[in-house]
């Protein structure tokens, strides 16, 4: 145990006392290291613990119950909406060097593992033994598969495969009291009374503290292929997504990017690597060499009769990661504008990505600020970002913001399809939902935490 700087907090040295084998940390650097996530806004705890064992969050939850102390659990703390931000001081509880993966078991398809392990790290241990984890958000190589199951994450894949929510099994979930418990299993289909391991998922850390999950693993897809494909127009792109869908084919990945996105690109990475053309749709497909290569073959010459401006197709893993780099150019891109990135990941029905983008454009001409969306096309997850100078008045900034998902929502859309609701987009949480909706949050919120020490401040206030 280790605890560095006295803190003015007397509570801090009983819980010291309490926790062997955890850090217990109370200076500077390390509070304000815990005090944000990627979103603007700093609040440092009044210490932090750093658990590495299940009996150390047991411990420090029984403690926080008892003595009324908020408690706001954090992972990687890659995340864009504030969700991990200790808005109430108290103890921010790290997860992240609980990092064990503790079993893959290739007969059963499963894996066994600690909230800190690194999703890319587990995909790599998958991929090792010839099993495949397909959630893949942007920071994979950054985020824990915690925060992943606190938000729901996904990424690309998405669309064939399906979010963090689809692939875990059970979990083993520490209550606010301190109490254990054990939810699902590591069987791949269970019925056995209600299903308590779904409310866990996408809950953002308010109604328990995730301490071991198990995963479902599919087999690793042997083949692959990528298309690159660039269109005049959004309309266009949007137009090649609705006939792939429509013709039967359904990609690991289908991503679209507009316009301003691949000119900060170009400008960024070099014209080279970003193909010309307005707007860009990425295919990926994968499943067995021959169906691989014959699909890849079908969808080339489908969408070559949509008269696109540059279409480029691969087969090898080498070409197929050359293909991945333009989107991969997309985030750091925008960020070497010099300009503030909004990362802002609605979801809209799959028919609206044209009326999207129209009303991107027409959001930029009022506000003045840029607009560059891109995202996962195939499931209508578009990750519309606010381009807005370091200067920009915060008020303006939340106005745009209000427009965008009020029309999102009017669209029949949602405000989060991945990154969660956290602070960000806590003023809009009760535009999204019916009162109805909202009470059973709170019911279900005081059932599993009646004093509100978990994660206290967010959506639910």
């Amino acid at each position: 145990m280790e605890i560095i700087e006295d803190t003015s907090s007397p509570w801090v040295s009983i819980l010291d006392t309490q926790l062997p084998t955890a850090k217990v940390l109370t200076d500077a650097a390390a509070r304000k290291a815990h005090g944000h996530d990627s979103w603007h806004l700093t609040c440092e705890p009044e210490c932090v613990v750093v658990a590495r064992t299940r009996a150390d969050v047991e411990t420090t939850l029984k403690f926080a119950h008892e003595h009324d102390l908020p408690v706001t659990a954090r992972g990687g703390g890659v995340g864009y909406v504030g969700g991990c931000v200790p808005v109430q001081r108290g103890i921010a509880l790290s997860l992240a060097e609980m990092t064990a993966i503790k079993e893959i078991h290739v007969g059963d398809a499963v894996a066994v593992v600690e909230p800190g392990v690194i999703t890319a790290d587990l995909q790599d241990a998958a991929q090792e033994r010839g099993l495949f984890y397909p959630p893949d958000p942007a920071s994979r190589k950054e985020c824990s598969i915690g925060g992943n199951i606190a938000t729901n994450a996904g990424g690309p894949r998405c669309l064939k495969y399906g979010v963090t929510r689809h692939y875990v099994l059970g979990l083993e979930v520490v209550l606010a009291d301190g109490r254990v418990l054990q939810c699902g299993s590591r069987c791949h289909k269970n019925k056995t009374g209600f299903d308590l391991v779904g409310p866990f998922v996408g809950s953002e850390g308010m109604l328990g503290i995730v301490t071991e999950a198990t995963l479902r693993l599919l087999p690793n897809p042997p083949a692959r292929a990528m298309l690159s494909c660039s269109f005049p127009d959004f309309a266009d792109a949007a137009d090649a997504v609705q006939r792939i869908l429509g013709s039967g084919y359904l990609p690991s990945a289908l991503e679209i990017s507009d316009k301003f996105t691949l000119q900060a690109a170009r400008e960024h990475v070099g014209s080279a690597l970003i193909p010309d053309g307005n707007a860009h749709l990425l295919v990926e497909i994968d499943g067995q060499a021959e169906s691989v290569r014959s699909e890849c073959a079908q969808l080339v010459a489908m969408l070559r009769t949509l008269d696109p401006v540059t279409l480029d197709s691969a087969v090898t893993e080498e070409d197929c990661e050359r293909i991945w780099e333009i989107r991969r150019a997309f985030s750091y891109s925008l960020r070497a504008t010099g300009l503030k990135k909004l990362n802002e990941d609605i979801v809209v029905p799959r028919g609206r990505l044209v009326d999207l983008a129209k009303f991107g454009e027409k959001l930029q001409a009022d506000t003045g600020f840029q607009v560059a969306s891109f995202g996962h096309a195939g499931d209508g997850n578009i990750h519309v970002n606010l381009m807005v100078p370091p200067e920009a008045n915060r008020q303006s900034i939340d106005d745009a913001l209000n427009r965008l998902f009020t029309q999102v929502l009017e669209w029949g859309g949602v405000i989060s399809g991945e990154h969660g609701i956290g602070l960000a987009k806590q003023p809009w949480f009760h535009q999204a939902l019916s009162p109805t909706n909202i009470d059973l949050h709170h019911t279900l919120k005081k059932a599993l935490d009646p004093k509100g020490i978990l994660n206290p401040g967010k959506f639910l206030g």
